[in-house]
Parts: structure tokens; C-alpha cells; sequence
């Protein structure tokens, strides 16, 4: 096994990745403090072409050093808006067809290795502050929640660790493939 160079990559223009077809994903950031979160999750939503990120609250805005540290140029390629609130952003999802989801640990939350979604949905996930989570009036905003299970002493993963995970796994359940492989139609 021979590890790839770049060049071997078949990576997307600027251009290009802006006219491709993008998944039914959307990402609502909910008052996220970091930076370097935001800039990671931007960078793991170009890799599964996510159809745009709400910027909400605090959470921070391109262009920024700190998120174009861990973002590489993701930022360019993403569509992303601003809006202050959180809560109007979900409900406008919710009205525009998405199942919006909650990322936190609540009761009655869903497992996401349990969470279904057809081809083609259009599925939005709310990721909250580093500190607080998800605010509990965007959490009964969302048509469900959605928990990743963990095992050890912390029951805490970074918000850009776990964007990363629920994105993947997502964009896996709503992504239609051809070949066995992960082409977008």
C-alpha cells in the first residue's frame, strides 16, 4: 500500500466544490465559542459537502486568523450565514421541510447509531456552546435529539469531534451512492 500525494487527491476546485451538487446537511452552530471549533467543523463540512452552516449567537464569523487556522480555506467554499438567534434559524428549518436535531444529552434523546433518515432528507443538526450545550428552547425547537453514546469518565466530546462523528455518520444515511462509492448523484 502506497500512501497518496496530493496530486492523486481528484480534489475539488474552489469553483468547482461551489457548483457541485452538496448534501441535504445543514449545521446550526449554537453560540459556539472557539474559534478553532468553528473553523474544524467548517473543514469537516466541505470533506461531506454540507449545504451550509448558521453561524447563531456568539458563535464567530469568517474571516478570522483563528478560523482560518483550522478551517484551510473551508470558509470559501462553504455557504454560511449569520443570524442572532438560534431559535429562529431552527423554526425556519423546521417550516422549510428539515428534521432538525439536537445534538446533546437529554432524556428521550435518540442514539445517533439509532437516528434514521431517508436518501435525500433534509436533516439540519444544532450544535450548542462548549459550556452549556444547546439551549433548552432550541432543544424543544428540534423534531429530535440526538446523543452519541460514550463510555468513559468525561460523557463530554469535543464539539468539532463530535460534529466530525455526526456528520460522517449522516451524510452516510442521507448521501445516495453510486458504485459502492460515495459520488454524490
Amino acid at each position: 500500500m502506497r500512501k497518496l500525494l496530493n496530486e492523486e487527491l481528484e480534489r475539488l476546485s474552489v469553483d468547482r466544490f461551489r457548483e457541485s451538487e452538496k448534501t441535504t446537511l445543514t449545521i446550526v452552530l449554537d453560540n459556539v465559542r472557539s474559534l478553532n471549533n468553528i473553523g474544524s467543523i467548517f473543514r469537516s463540512a466541505d470533506a461531506y459537502r454540507v449545504e451550509k452552516i448558521y453561524l447563531c449567537g456568539i458563535t464567530a464569523q469568517p474571516p478570522h486568523k483563528d478560523i482560518r487556522k483550522t478551517a484551510l480555506g473551508a470558509t470559501e467554499t462553504v455557504a454560511w450565514e449569520y443570524a442572532e438567534s438560534t431559535l429562529e434559524i431552527v423554526k425556519a428549518l423546521n417550516s422549510n421541510g428539515y428534521k432538525t436535531c439536537a445534538i446533546e444529552q437529554a432524556d428521550r434523546s435518540e442514539n445517533l447509531y439509532n437516528f434514521q433518515a431517508k436518501t435525500c432528507e433534509k436533516v439540519a443538526i444544532v450544535l450548542g456552546n462548549e459550556v452549556d450545550g444547546v439551549q433548552q428552547e432550541v432543544i424543544d425547537a428540534c423534531n429530535t435529539v440526538i446523543e452519541l453514546d460514550q463510555f468513559g469518565t468525561k460523557h463530554s466530546l469535543n464539539i468539532a469531534v463530535c460534529a466530525g462523528i455526526v456528520i460522517y455518520d449522516i451524510f452516510n444515511k442521507i448521501t445516495p451512492l453510486r458504485n459502492g462509492s460515495s459520488d454524490l448523484l
